[in-house]
Order: structure tokens, then sequence, then C-alpha cells
């Protein structure tokens, strides 16, 4: 009965009506939450990884894996919208989970959320790394090896081998950076966050509007190269198969969305403003990856791509008519991806602080900066964190996970509005899922389909990521829950 005691639909929503010193400031518009899921959204993916899976996985069909993974996100985010602004409050899929189908699975689901943001904001950290070292480099300073690389790496069996650094410190340091800023307020965080998405998203126009320009068509060719094995692991790659695994790796790329629902009690006018946000930015940043996917792969042969910085390596590709444009790209791309870091630790915080509130977590990540009014202890227990997993490991296990989490939650998110259309016809929703009998089932089919075709190894480490999870669950969160005693007295 315990593991499955729901939190009272009225609490939500008397929860999303709080206000005052000891509460979250709301602060953020339908602007800036759009922005704020821009800043989430482009990031890694586009700057990183989009270069890593064409050349790993799917060739110059990884545009077509940026189509396949913002389909399946269109249905997670229409199902999103629809919870947004039904129950508008912070911790997104695990306060929804709590709602409908109740708390181990929201337990679950924030275990996930926790790979999904602070690993997701550890993996663009190291993207990040990699720009700023090599615009360092192209200023006469060179950082050494051991000081701006992870100690270990993936092979192509998936395992973790040692590189011989000791720490990506620059990782590290921008971690730091950006939750000093989320700690300091929400309004401070959105006008940083609003100025840095301008730039980023100039960047990426300027590399599509002039890349165009000097595409070779033969790079495109064959569009979806011819599956291959590998002899010594057994894995293939490429094919349509190819396809498929790259779209659930880069899944990630999109999970930028989903921090606008965490926003829910910092919002203004959050039953209408969230699904614009949630809506907005995916439609406009699921252009520019199908673009930018066309663009790189256009440039430079997709073999050349699996580097740290792909979009540099292409523009350098085409050689001195673009040599203008790879400093543009080197500064927005450094100064891009810390706005996408701070996007996923403002998420992950406030999830610690929904978690908090409910008992789950100790009290103190729920506390509230009485000036900032900012939950300061969460976030900068996010940001150590974040910084230590980005200084000790590479961007490609860190991806394969965060895409995991990821899929799952929204797997939950469209089975939850099946469940409140079906139990809660009654409750007030200002955005309704269209044809929500199909897309949110389908959502959910996508989602489970995506997450089988992630590489055999990433089960394993999310099995032991789980295990730890239950072990927590059942040695703290389990006996401090607020809502067992509740949910047995209904029940009696």
């Amino acid at each position: 009965m315990k593991l499955f005691a729901k939190k009272p639909i009225a609490v939500l929503l008397a929860q999303a009506a709080e206000d005052g010193e000891h509460t979250l400031k709301r602060g953020l518009g339908a602007v800036s939450l759009t922005m704020l899921g821009i800043g989430s959204i482009i990031g890694a993916g586009i700057f990183v990884l989009s270069g890593r899976e064409a050349a790993v996985h799917a060739g110059p069909a990884i545009v077509l894996s940026f189509v396949v993974a913002g389909i399946v996100c269109a249905l997670a985010a229409l199902c999103y919208a629809e919870l947004a602004s039904t129950i508008p409050v912070a911790g997104s899929a695990y306060t929804y989970a709590y709602a409908t189908l109740g708390e181990f699975f929201a337990w679950i689901i924030a275990w996930d959320l926790i790979i999904e943001y602070l690993l997701a904001g550890s993996t663009v950290a190291v993207g990040w790394s990699g720009y700023f070292v090599g615009l360092l480099k192209d200023a006469g300073v060179v950082i050494p090896m051991v000081w701006s690389q992870a100690p270990f790496t993936v092979n192509d069996a998936h395992e973790l081998v040692a590189t011989g650094a000791i720490l990506n410190v620059p990782a590290v340091a921008v971690v730091a950076f950006t939750s000093l800023i989320l700690i300091l307020g929400v309004t401070e965080s959105a006008t940083f966050n609003n100025v840095v998405v301008a730039i980023k998203v100039g960047v990426v126009l300027l590399v599509i509007v002039f890349g165009f320009m000097y595409v070779t068509p033969a790079n495109w060719s064959p569009l979806i190269p011819a599956q291959i094995t590998h002899p010594e692991t057994g894995q293939s790659a490429y094919g349509v198969s190819g396809i498929f695994t790259a779209a659930a790796v880069i899944f990630f790329a999109y999970i930028g969305f989903e921090t606008v629902s965490t926003a829910g009690q910092e919002a203004k006018n959050p039953q209408l403003n969230l699904p614009i946000g949630i809506l907005a930015s995916l439609a406009i940043c699921t252009v520019l990856y199908i673009l930018m996917s066309l663009v790189i792969t256009g440039l430079a042969p997709y073999q050349m791509l699996n580097v740290a910085a792909p979009v540099y390596v292409a523009v350098d590709h085409v050689g001195p008519q673009l040599a203008w444009l790879k400093p543009v790209v080197t500064i927005g791309a450094t100064i891009g991806l810390a706005s996408t870091i701070l996007a996923l630790l403002y998420g992950q915080s406030r999830i610690f602080y929904a978690m908090s509130r409910d008992g789950l977590l100790p009290k103190i990540f729920s506390t509230v900066h009485p000036k900032r009014r900012t939950p300061w202890v969460g976030t900068a227990l996010t940001g150590m964190l974040a910084g230590l997993v980005a200084g000790l490991f590479p961007i490609g296990i860190l991806g394969e996970l965060v895409s995991a989490g990821t899929l799952a939650a929204f797997a939950v998110i469209c089975a939850g509005v099946v469940f409140l259309r079906i139990r809660h016809p009654e409750l007030p929703r200002r955005f309704k899922t269209p044809l929500w009998f199909i897309t949110a089932p389908a959502g959910v089919v996508a989602c489970l389909y995506l997450i089988s075709q992630l590489p055999s190894a990433t089960f394993v480490r999310l099995a032991v990521w789980m295990a730890i999870g239950l072990v927590v669950y059942f040695g703290y969160a389990y006996w401090h829950s607020r809502y067992h005693e509740r949910q047995i007295a209904a029940a009696e």
C-alpha cells in the first residue's frame, strides 16, 4: 500500500498556488520559458553528439535520426504540455508520476531524471571543455591533456579504459560557474540565459546559411551507408538499424523542452505559458537540428566527425572560404553550451526541491534562500555532483545513459496522461493533448522501442544505477514519505 501511495491532486494544486518568501519566485514569462527550453535543447546534441553519432552509427542518415527523435519527442511534448497546464508545480515527470502512478514509480522516474539532468549537465560540460580547449589553443594557450580530458574513455566494446589523464578541469570549472549563477536568483539566471541563447542561435544560423553554400552533395551519398559489424565486438553500425540507434542516443539532445516543465512554480500564468514554452522550444530546435546535421555531413565526410568539436571540424574541412567562421563557431559553442549546462542544472535542482518537500529527500534540499528565493543547497549539491562526473567520464558513455533515463521518463509522462484522462476527467486543462487516446499510447510505445535500440552495455550501467536507487529508497525515502499514512487512512 505504501509503495503506491499517491500525492493528492488537491495538494499539488495548493502547492502550485503558494507564494511568499519561503517559496520559489515567479519571474518567468512565455518568452523566458521558451528561451529556457532552447537554451537547454541546443547544446551538446548539436555541437558534439551529432558528429559522433554520424560517424559511429548513422552516417549522413543522422538527419533521419533527428527526424525520428523529433517525432517521438513531439508525442511526449504534447503530453508534457497537458500535464504542465493541469499540475503546474516544480518536479516535472516525478511530480506527475507521483500523482498518477504512485510513489514507487515516482521514485523510479526521479532516479531516472537524476541521470537525465545531472549526467546531461556533465555531458554538455565535457563538450564545452572540448570547444574551450580548442579556443585557447587557437589563442596560443595549451592546456595539458592530463588536465583537459577525462581519466577514462570508452573502447569499441563499450568498456571503460584509462586515458592517462587526471581530471577534465575546464568541465568542472564551467559547472561551478553556472551553479553560482543559478544560486544568485531565477531572474538573473533567466537574463543570463536569454543573452547566451541569442548568441548561440545566431551562431547556428550562421553555420547553416553559409555552410549550405559549400556543401558537397557527394558527402551525402549513400545517405544510409551499408550495415557493417565490428569483428572485435560484434556490434553493428549503419544501415537502417543505425538510424534508430543514433536516434536513441541523440534523444538526449532534445530533453531541454522538459526543463520548462520543472519551472512550474517559477512561471507567470503557468497554465498558459508552460505549454507555450514546451512546444515552441521543441519546434524551433527540431528545425535547427535537422538543418545543422545536413550541413555538417555535407561539408565533411561523416567519418571525420567523431571528435569533440565536429562543427568546427566540418567548417575547417571547407578550407579558407569559411576560415572566418571557425572562431565564430568555437566562441559561439563555448558561450552557448554554458546556457545548456545552466538549464539542465536548474531542472535537476528543482526536482530535488520537489522530492524534498514530499519527504523523499532530506529537508535541506527544499531550503529556499530568504533573499534569492532559490533552492540553493540543492543547486550547490547538483553542481558538485555534475562537476565530479564531468571531470572523470567521457561524453559517449554519459550520452547513452542520459538517453535511457530520458526515454523512460517520457514513457511515464505519456502513461500519466492516459491515467488522468480516465480517472480525473474533471480536472481543468488549459491545454489538451490532441487525440490523446492515440498520441499518448504511441508515445509510450515509441519511447520503449528507442530504449531497446541503445547499446547493450547501457542497460548494465542503468541496472547498476537503478539498484543504487532502490537501496536509497528503501533505506531513507520509504520511511520519510509525507503521504503514506494519509493514503492508508483514506483507504480505511
